[in-house]
Formats: C-alpha cells, sequence, structure tokens
C-alpha cells in the first residue's frame, strides 16, 4: 500500500504536473531551443577551458576542503537529479507511450509532437549537460589533468542533447532513461570520492564498464529501431539519430581506448610489486 501510493505521488509530481504534462518544445520560445545557444555554449566551453587549461586566465585556489565541499554538493545535485530524470522518463513512457514500439520508434512525419512528459524530461536533460560542464571545472580547479575524451565528450553530447528534441529523435526516451541511470552510478561514486570514502579500485573500472555496456545497449536498440524503420513504415528524426550514432560510436572507441591504457598500466604496475614483493 506505501509503494502504490509512493508511485501515485512520484507519477503526479514527474508526469501529470502541470508544467510536465503541458510542456512543448517551440524553437525560439522555449529556454535554450535554439541552435544558436547550443552553439554559443559549445564554443564558449571549448574556449574556456583551452583559456584555463593554458593559465591564460587565472584560476582561484581553493583549499583542499572548500574544493571537497564543492565536489560533493555539485556531484549531489547531479546524482539526484540523474535520478529525478530516469524515473521521471520511465514513468512518462508508461503513461503516456500510445504503443509498445513507441520508445523505440517515433511516427513520422507531424504524427509525433515535440510536447507532453518525454519531451519535458528530454528537455531538461539537455539543460542538466549544460550544468555537467562544471565537472570540467573542478578538475581544472583540483589541477588534475583533463583527457580528450572528458572535453569531447562534455562539448558534443549538447548537440546531440539539442538534436534530440529539434528532430524528435526515435530512441530518445531509452537513451535518455538509459544514460541518466548510468549517471546515477557515477555521481554515487563521484559523491562518496568527494566525501572521502574510498572504494577499490575495481569498482572505477566497474564505472567505466558500466558506461561502455550503455554504448552497446544503444546500438542494440538501433537495431530494434531500424527494423521498426524499415518494416514498419518509418521512424521521426532519423537525421538526430545518424548524429547519435556516430558520436556514439566515437566515445564506445575512446572508452574502450581509456579502459585499456587505465587497466593495463593498473595491471603493469600490480604485476611489478608482485615481482619486488617476490625478490
Amino acid at each position: 500500500m506505501a509503494a502504490t501510493a509512493l508511485l501515485r505521488r512520484a507519477r503526479w509530481a514527474l508526469v501529470d504536473h502541470p508544467a510536465v504534462a503541458s510542456f512543448r518544445w517551440e524553437p525560439g520560445r522555449t529556454p535554450a531551443s535554439s541552435p544558436s545557444f547550443a552553439a554559443a555554449v559549445v564554443c564558449a566551453y571549448l574556449a574556456t577551458v583551452l583559456l584555463l587549461h593554458r593559465r591564460v586566465l587565472p584560476l582561484p585556489a581553493l583549499s583542499p576542503r572548500v574544493l571537497r565541499a564543492v565536489s560533493a554538493l555539485h556531484n549531489a545535485v547531479l546524482l539526484a537529479l540523474s535520478a529525478a530524470m530516469a524515473t521521471g522518463c520511465v514513468l512518462s513512457v508508461a503513461a503516456t507511450a500510445p504503443s509498445r514500439w513507441w520508445a523505440f520508434c517515433f511516427p513520422p512525419g507531424g504524427a509525433t509532437a515535440a510536447s507532453g512528459p518525454v519531451f519535458f524530461w528530454a528537455h531538461v536533460f539537455y539543460l542538466s549537460k549544460v550544468y555537467e560542464l562544471g565537472d570540467t571545472l573542478l578538475i581544472l580547479l583540483g589541477r588534475r589533468p583533463l583527457t580528450l575524451l572528458h572535453v569531447y565528450h562534455h562539448a558534443v553530447v549538447i548537440a546531440m542533447c539539442y538534436l534530440w528534441l529539434a528532430t524528435r529523435q526515435s530512441l530518445m526516451p531509452i537513451a535518455l532513461a538509459t544514460n541518466a541511470t548510468v549517471h546515477v552510478v557515477m555521481y554515487g561514486y563521484y559523491l562518496c570520492c568527494s566525501l572521502g570514502l574510498r572504494w577499490p579500485p575495481r569498482w572505477k573500472r566497474a564505472v567505466t564498464e558500466l558506461q561502455i555496456v550503455q554504448f552497446l545497449f544503444s546500438f542494440a536498440a538501433s537495431v530494434v529501431m531500424l527494423w521498426r524503420h524499415f518494416a514498419a513504415g518509418g521512424c521521426e528524426g532519423m537525421a538526430g539519430w545518424v548524429f547519435n550514432a556516430v558520436f556514439n560510436a566515437s566515445l564506445l572507441a575512446l572508452f574502450l581506448d581509456f579502459h585499456g591504457a587505465s587497466y593495463a598500466a593498473a595491471k603493469g604496475k600490480k604485476s611489478r610489486s608482485e615481482v619486488v614483493k617476490q625478490e
């Protein structure tokens, strides 16, 4: 009974609330809905990263205690937001999808309007990626090295999320729910680290492996979408899906390279340590 009441309240807050149910993506009117906004954010991000990384712009010196507190707050916000987006998207699909295939393939033409709870959460997801750029600032403030994978991912994902909405991209609900769920785990791990709760190295590797599984799952879901596209009269937003697929393929390659290099280095270090102990 308590679970049913909790689910009912969650559905009202995340699906049936007037602000959620009445959402409509209108280019030029909805906040951040113009392509110039997305382009400006990406360009400003890349320029700022370059200037801060090259020390052209000065970085404030924060004490380790303050930096940990800021990191903990940032990760807690993204953990809660990711949980809300994942839950909201799943409940929205369950409540509003006109068919069991809708989450994979939006009907083409004018049959799919960029409105309602699912598109509300897609908009929140898009805006959350702008807030996630703070990850980079925290890395720079901590004087830790930036990787190509990190900067590339944070920059291009904003364009991807914009295209989700602008093209009414099929498969978007599944991609959103999957990514937000992975981010619950990821930011939960980061929050523990920022609070000083140290986990064994295998957990950090597990987070990376979970992200890799996410990309593999996206390709499996794309097979279902393409089958519906060619066998059932087409799916909406194919141009956006092509961009998304290429982006995911590039991220998969970068994550695999990062995983291989990091794990090989850790394994090599462990092997050298064992040799020293034996000697």
